[in-house]
């Protein structure tokens, strides 16, 4: 019993929203936090100016946090338009086939008679 209430996964709320379901925040947050502890940490070790290292550490979360957030979901947004569109061209190919605009086979459509 405790074994299958270890799978599941709680979801994990901020503002109302389950942060789990964000694409790219995970990844996002990952890399900004191990950049500002590294970048703090270097800092710190070169100069030894805590009060600065910690500047430098939370700068360098933020900036690396909200260029790859940016960044990803520009991906994700460019991915996302190409499967909808994608997914336009093969509704249309299923609804196309085996008539005269099945493109499949031939290279090019044929005219097609309205003749009453």
């Amino acid at each position: 019993m405790s074994d299958d209430l270890d799978d599941i996964q709680k979801p994990v709320i901020i503002f109302k929203r389950d942060i789990s379901n964000i694409p790219c925040f995970r990844s996002s947050f990952l890399y900004g936090i191990g950049s500002g502890f590294v970048g703090g940490l270097g800092y710190f070790l070169f100069t030894s100016n805590t009060r600065m290292a910690t500047h430098v550490g939370f700068s360098s979360f933020v900036l690396v946090t909200m260029s790859y957030w940016f960044h990803c979901r520009w991906q994700w947004s460019k991915t996302k338009f190409s499967y909808g569109q994608l997914q336009t061209i093969m509704k249309k190919h299923t609804e196309y086939e085996g008539t005269d605009y099945d493109l499949t086979n031939k290279g090019e459509v044929h005219e097609v008679s309205n003749e009453a």
